[in-house]
């Protein structure tokens, strides 16, 4: 399965043998120079800044979460675990316009 943006993946951070979720905020692209992803982390820890967006409750997480857009990153897509399920695309919009923010990309309105 290709992972899509908006998706929520369980991945391998190489954080003390742990698996976290991430969502994916890579562009659909059918040829990609490299076999990478770029992800936002979930989690539960809510500081309540511009640079994390709510999640609505969602089923296929077990607790309320937050996605933290400095936490951006990119893993090899053998990394990613499994697919958990697929954020809506008002909250996809929100995490773009955050990383639009945090990237000061001047995309903010």
């Amino acid at each position: 399965m290709t992972p899509k943006s908006g998706d929520v993946w369980l991945a391998d951070l190489g954080l003390a043998a742990k698996t976290r979720p991430v969502v994916i905020v890579s562009r659909t692209d059918p040829d990609p120079p490299r076999a990478l992803i770029l992800y936002v982390p979930l989690t539960t820890q809510n500081r309540q800044s511009r640079y994390e967006v709510t999640l609505p409750r969602l089923e296929f997480l077990d607790r309320d979460s937050v996605a933290n857009v400095q936490g951006l990153g990119s893993l090899p897509r053998v990394r990613l675990e499994r697919r958990l399920g697929k954020l809506p695309d008002d909250v996809v919009g929100k995490i773009k316009r955050a990383l639009a923010f945090a990237l000061d990309l001047g995309l903010v309105a």
